[in-house]
């Protein structure tokens, strides 16, 4: 038995955050930021109170009505957030709450932008073992919550969305077929959020500091990422035996189109074949992947071979190799 993804659904916040207005916000422009990142404009979470269950709960309801399912027949809910509404409960508790469902096991995960790849592979588990026959996973961050908007190597990059699929069992030759996740800890001095958790919790001094929000040494970050991603997204072909060829589509995390641009060179794969709307998202971090999976959803067929691939914070990064499940149009 293999775990399937029978459904998939995203949201995105309506207010949108161009390049131009940047530009009246910090030190920048828009050919700075669209020839270092791609990035044209971001949707950016606005409202008192709101936060990332507020975006994954629309996208859940969304998922819910696509697949005929009812809340009841959820068994799990795993959401991958690097920004959940509270430390604690967790979000998916929240989102279950506000979309009705009820006794499900529910828990975030924190991977950063590999973070849904991390959920998927965990909630495919659930699936494969029989232990749940319905999961939803979800993928969703608030990054304006954590964004230093005088901090231009920062504030250009980052969105906000919500993503989720639905994983079902099937027997036949479709699904979920490998993956290989990794981490490196060491890369935690070059990307991360120094204030806030245990270690440096929040004082009247460490938000003078600037300490809640996104750190990142740019350069380091690309270098490591640019072959992390790419290197990943080979060795899942090289073990499956799979050319160019064979490969239907490539949905690479949207940090960045040159790393995008990278992964898709080292795989052989053509651009026609590589997802890419960081154009008009930015990086919403665990979001990124599902939301491309729901803008593409109407192009997919029963049997694509799909290749998912991300590199994150932590430093994590890895590959999934997708059999597609369902004829979308």
């Amino acid at each position: 038995m293999r775990a399937a993804i029978t459904g998939v659904s995203g949201y995105v916040p309506k207010d949108i955050l161009s390049n131009k207005d940047l530009e009246t916000m910090v030190d920048t422009n828009d050919e700075w930021i669209v020839s270092r990142t791609g990035i044209k404009t971001r949707h950016i979470l606005k409202g008192e109170g709101l936060g990332t269950s507020d975006m994954a709960a629309p996208a859940v309801l969304e998922l819910l009505r696509k697949t005929g399912t009812k809340p009841e027949e959820v068994g799990a809910l795993i959401c991958a957030t690097v920004t959940p509404d509270h430390l604690f409960p967790a979000t998916a508790n929240i989102i279950c709450d506000k979309v009705g469902i009820k006794d499900a096991l529910s828990f975030d995960l924190g991977a950063a932008c590999s973070g849904f790849l991390f959920a998927l592979v965990t909630g495919a588990q659930y699936i494969e073992t029989g232990m749940f026959k319905k999961v939803i996973v979800v993928g969703a961050d608030k990054m304006s919550s954590i964004v230093d908007y005088t901090d231009r190597s920062t504030c250009v990059i980052f969105g906000d969305g919500a993503g989720a699929v639905m994983l079902e069992p099937t027997n036949d030759d479709t699904g979920i077929l490998d993956s290989i996740l990794r981490s490196d800890g060491s890369g935690r001095d070059f990307l991360h959020q120094k204030g806030g958790g245990s270690v440096n919790p929040a004082t009247e001094q460490t938000v003078k500091d600037k300490m809640h929000y996104i750190f990142q040494e740019g350069k380091t970050v690309f270098k490591f990422a640019v072959t992390k991603m790419a290197d990943v997204s080979a060795e899942i072909m090289d073990k499956n035996n799979l050319t160019a060829d064979d490969v239907a589509w490539l949905v690479p995390h949207q940090a960045n189109l040159r790393i995008i641009d990278a992964t898709a060179r080292r795989m052989g794969v053509n651009d026609s074949k590589v997802m890419v709307n960081i154009d008009r998202y930015g990086n919403t971090t665990s979001a990124t992947i599902p939301l491309c999976l729901m803008e593409w959803e109407s192009r997919l067929n029963k049997g694509d071979n799909i290749v998912l691939a991300a590199f994150g914070g932590g430093f994590t990064w890895g590959s999934i190799l997708i059999k597609w499940s369902y004829d979308s149009k």
